[in-house]
């Protein structure tokens, strides 16, 4: 396949999205960019969101975790365990968050902290929010232009940094002006050739191993890859862990996430919204099923190629690998893990399975980029300068404004895509979920105490020091909970330790609510 080929399609790809965002931007404003002027179809943005919430990093993570190894056994579908919990967390979203942000009325989530606590825990929230934001979007974008700079620009000769900048600036083209109102339909276009292309994978690789869905099951299964539920309680894929972090971790990175909550309450009515929220969970996880189910595939696919698993000592610790040699290479690489999507669609699929695989991990990249810079220039405008209610500024100026925040965090993601490049970490996904266990814990801490009790805190730095304290402490008991606890390992419940870690701490500095009504209620 060429990559001169591969990367027209791109450009091509690009050309659809800039038609698409040209078109759905016309006469935008503030707010068409913030909340899609409180006009969005509730199909589109469920259907959208699917995209935002399985980004690249789930297209090539989840179908290359099911042949890796957890301990002395295949991760395989244990995956599920998280899915189950995020039907949970959907679910506390439509029931609870949502009504709260409607009632209010609210462009920035974060609004509620303000109208419950006041400014110093409201742009505490809002800090959280942006740097976990950060350094969750670029490093799923890191991922996905890796794997783009490996198969294709490498070839051409073009550096790193050069990709990096390029699609930066493709993504900063089509939300520029249109921002939520362009993204509700833009997410929508990306999901469809996501999935499209994951159907596509799935049916070409069962064809060419001359079996059928059944039969591929059940030879997972002989495998060892149909293994859901983890039932070691000092691991940390326990399942009771693995579901009801499941359900924290939606509650905190969808529900008092601002890149998820803008889509959502962009939908005019809370019933249409709730219906998205719930559509939208029941789909994702069949999609994430069906992405375990490319796992299996992929790696049964790589045995027929002759990919064998061998173990290897690195830094003193035994590992396993999957070593597969590609046509016309005499060596042989290892694919285990995020490698193994990326090289099989590569090197062994027919050049139009390589295409679409190639436009569907594109698909599956900008969604959650488009979405994570619009939140963030939304977040730092509202909730850090006050755009909405700024009286020095006419709407033209407003409008300046707003576009310079959002060139800003374009130059920022940028900068942090070319830290992580160069500490070339392998794992990104486990840099994802820890950055998300310290610094959505605190927004946990602060929206549940504010929901859950009737307390004010002191509209002071104390506010500010707790929510950081939290962190601080999670980081020393999770570097020590195993010697502590007879080998417990703290892993995705780190979110819920950090949360009510924030609430205790808040409970200690706040004190009876003085006033008798107010948005706490």
């Amino acid at each position: 396949m060429s990559p001169m080929l591969l990367f027209s399609f791109v450009i091509l790809y690009f050309a659809i999205l800039l038609g698409v965002a040209w078109y759905t931007s016309r006469n935008s404003n503030n707010d068409s960019f913030f909340i899609g002027n409180r006009n969005s179809n509730w199909m589109l943005v469920a259907f959208g969101m699917i995209g935002t919430s399985l980004s690249g990093v789930t297209f090539v993570s989840v179908p290359g975790g099911v042949g890796d190894f957890a301990g002395n056994s295949f991760k395989g579908f244990a995956y599920m365990q998280v899915a189950i919990g995020y039907l949970i967390g959907y679910f506390v979203i439509a029931v609870v968050l949502l009504p709260l942000y409607y009632r209010l009325n609210l462009t920035s989530i974060y609004n509620y902290l303000l109208q419950r606590f006041g400014k110093t825990a409201y742009k505490t929230g809002a800090l959280f929010f942006i740097i976990s934001r950060t350094v969750g979007a670029t490093a799923r974008l890191y991922l996905v232009i890796n794997v783009l700079q490996f198969f294709i620009l490498n070839q051409l000769g073009v550096p790193f940094v050069v990709t990096a900048s390029v699609i930066l600036l493709m993504i900063l083209l089509y939300t520029f002006e249109g921002g939520v109102k362009t993204i509700v339909y833009t997410d929508t276009l990306q999901t469809t050739l996501m999935i499209t292309g994951l159907i596509v994978c799935v049916v070409y690789i069962l064809s060419h191993l001359h079996v059928g869905v059944g039969e591929a099951l059940s030879q997972m299964k002989d495998k060892g890859y149909l293994y859901i539920f983890n039932t070691d309680v000092n691991s940390k894929g326990f399942f009771l862990k693995q579901i009801i972090g499941g359900a924290f971790i939606t509650i905190a990175m969808t529900g008092l996430d601002q890149e998820m909550m803008q889509k959502n309450i962009s939908v005019k009515r809370l019933g249409d919204s709730q219906k998205n929220v719930i559509t939208m969970s029941i789909v994702l996880v069949a999609v994430l099923f069906l992405f375990l189910t490319l796992g299996g595939l992929l790696y049964m696919y790589a045995g027929s190629k002759g990919a064998v698993y061998t173990d290897v000592m690195v830094n003193g610790k035994m590992i396993k690998q999957l070593l597969v040699t590609a046509p016309n290479h005499d060596a042989s690489m290892n694919v285990i893990g995020d490698k193994l999507f990326p090289f099989v669609a590569m090197q062994f699929l027919p050049p139009a399975i390589s295409i679409i695989f190639i436009i569907a991990l594109i698909s599956a990249l900008f969604p959650s980029a488009d979405g994570a810079l619009t939140a963030l220039t939304s977040s730092f405008c509202i909730d850090m300068l006050g755009l909405q209610q700024r009286t020095d500024l006419d709407e033209k100026g407003k409008k300046r404004l707003r576009l310079s925040v959002h060139l800003s965090f374009a130059v920022i993601f940028l900068c942090c895509i070319m830290v992580f490049y160069f500490l070339n970490n392998n794992s990104i996904i486990d840099i994802i979920l820890d950055v998300a266990g310290y610094t959505y814990g605190p927004l946990l801490g602060l929206f549940a105490f504010g929901i859950l009790t009737k307390r004010q805190l002191p509209n002071s730095a104390i506010t500010t020091i707790m929510c950081l304290i939290a962190p601080v402490l999670s980081y020393f008991i999770s570097r020590n909970a195993a010697s502590w606890l007879n080998g417990y390992q703290i892993g995705i419940e780190l979110l819920i330790i950090n949360g009510l870690l924030t609430y205790m701490g808040l409970w200690l500095i706040s004190h009876p609510k003085k006033i008798a009504n107010d948005t706490g209620e």
